[in-house]
């Protein structure tokens, strides 16, 4: 399977889909969560899935109601518009690294196999990891390492990295995890996941899209519509709560000109959705999924 989605039913009864609507996947992969969708939805219904990753375009649905897009999603508005459509019902986010995308040794995002240290979601991007690791000072790996992974001796695996960059550059995940080997801290494969998680968010400037999608998305939803988000990252977690609360990114309170408050969502999910028990076992790398709804407000 190229990706078991997380939360599916979880997410399927919060987008409340109307038989008539219209819906965007913006991170269609394995069509998992798409093909659900399909099902709610009859002959006026309409879907649109977004990916970047040419590996996904393979699973494009044989269905006259979905139209598949191969972009990043933030770049939502603009491709809605090219297929004359201003608004929609709902929007499914599933953010993060697929299974398939995991598993494919070549794609170096993972420390299970030895390849070039590539992790680009968008294999036409020009940013790949090794150029992050060669290129960014030990200021800025270190800051990548702290903010994007949370590893707690993010500054002395920075000054290790630029030190053992002047010997021989990095070019395969052998070459990091040997660079590595004696700074790991606790747990290695949390450590280790906390440090390929950092690289592959910079390199696909996960952040950054987050924040443009979800701004593009406050426009495109109708009035009630919903945006459902999962996210497995506590940054990403706390840019979608600030987002829905406030509507901006900084999570900054605004009120109009007599000083209400503006509110341009209604939250659904007081606190996150958390994948079962049962879930977690029969789809372990959905352990950390966080699921938060929000309604726009008319």
């Amino acid at each position: 399977m190229y990706h078991l989605p997380a939360l599916l039913r979880e997410t399927i009864d919060h987008l409340n889909i109307q038989a008539e609507g219209t819906y965007v996947d913006v991170t269609f992969g394995g069509g998992g969560h798409s093909k659900v969708i399909l099902q709610h939805l009859n002959e006026h219904g309409k879907l649109f899935g977004f990916d970047q990753d040419t590996d996904a375009i393979k699973n494009t649905l044989d269905d006259e109601r979905f139209t598949f897009v191969h972009s990043n999603f933030q770049h939502l508005q603009r491709f809605l518009k090219l297929h004359n459509t201003k608004q929609v019902d709902g929007i499914l986010a599933d953010l993060g690294v697929s299974s398939h995308q995991l598993d494919q040794a070549e794609r170096g995002f993972s420390y299970r196999f030895d390849a070039e240290l590539d992790m680009r979601m968008n294999q036409k991007a020009d940013l790949t990891a090794s150029e992050v690791l060669n290129k960014y000072s030990a200021e800025a790996l270190q800051h990548m390492f702290s903010r994007y992974g949370e590893v707690r001796n993010s500054k002395t695996l920075a000054y290790k990295i630029v030190e053992d960059r002047q010997a021989r550059p990095f070019k395969y995940i052998s070459d990091l995890l040997g660079s590595m080997d004696t700074l790991i801290r606790g747990n290695r494969l949390r450590y280790l996941s906390q440090v390929f998680q950092a690289i592959r968010i910079e390199v696909n400037q996960e952040m950054q899209v987050l924040e443009n999608f979800l701004e593009q998305a406050l426009q495109v939803l109708k009035p009630g519509g919903r945006l459902v988000v999962i996210s497995y990252h506590s940054l990403e977690d706390r840019i979608i709560k600030n987002f829905f609360k406030t509507g901006n990114i900084d999570g900054e309170v605004k009120k109009d000109f007599y000083g209400n408050i503006e509110r341009p969502f209604k939250i659904i999910t007081k606190k996150a959705v958390l994948p079962t028990k049962e879930e977690c076992r029969e789809n372990p790398r959905a352990r950390s999924a966080k699921l938060r709804v929000a309604e726009k407000n008319g």
